[in-house]
């Protein structure tokens, strides 16, 4: 990865922890993550390597687990390269058929992320849930809308930002 690619998946991810440090500052139930909407914007616009995507997805579960705010925080170790290497591979087939391809990518990337997370603390915290939630399925009821959510607002904020950065990013490169 280049110097310049390096930088801007620093800035992208630093952007994405602070607006998710001051989410988790809200101490709602389950706390949205904007780290996603970030690593999908550098992976598109960067357009790395498999391996240097899982390795954004990485760091981006660092800093996730870090800041976090959820249940069972180690599970964004998992849940953060799986969402790189989806963004990955959905915006490697979407990016010449359609100008939505950021959208699609980030809500998808946003959705495998989250569902993965909720899998995982399910496995590894059912206690602790069934304490906080009473039921598997109320927690359930609680985590579904707001990972689904998120997916649109990543969407929607990644589309947004998609255009100007990208013509940043290509007048650098004239």
């Amino acid at each position: 990865m280049k110097s310049k690619d390096i930088a801007i998946v620093g800035i992208l991810l630093a952007i994405g922890a602070i607006l998710r440090y001051f989410l988790a500052m809200l101490h709602t139930p389950l706390t949205p993550n904007m780290i996603i909407a970030f690593y999908c914007l550098a992976i598109i616009l960067i357009a790395p390597k498999i391996y240097e995507a899982i390795g954004i997805g990485f760091v981006a579960g660092i800093l996730s687990m870090l800041i976090s705010g959820s249940i069972f925080p180690p599970a964004n170790l998992i849940s953060e390269p799986l969402g790189a290497l989806v963004c990955f591979g959905i915006y490697g087939l979407l990016k010449n058929r359609s100008k939505f391809a950021p959208t699609a990518t980030t809500f998808l990337a946003t959705l495998a992320s989250g569902f993965t997370f909720a899998v995982l603390a399910i496995i590894a915290v059912a206690p602790q849930i069934l304490s906080k939630y009473a039921t598997l399925e109320g927690f359930i009821i609680v985590f579904v809308p707001i990972v689904v959510i998120t997916a649109i607002f990543n969407a929607v904020i990644v589309q947004i930002l998609f255009i100007p950065s990208n013509r940043v990013l290509s007048r650098g490169q004239e």
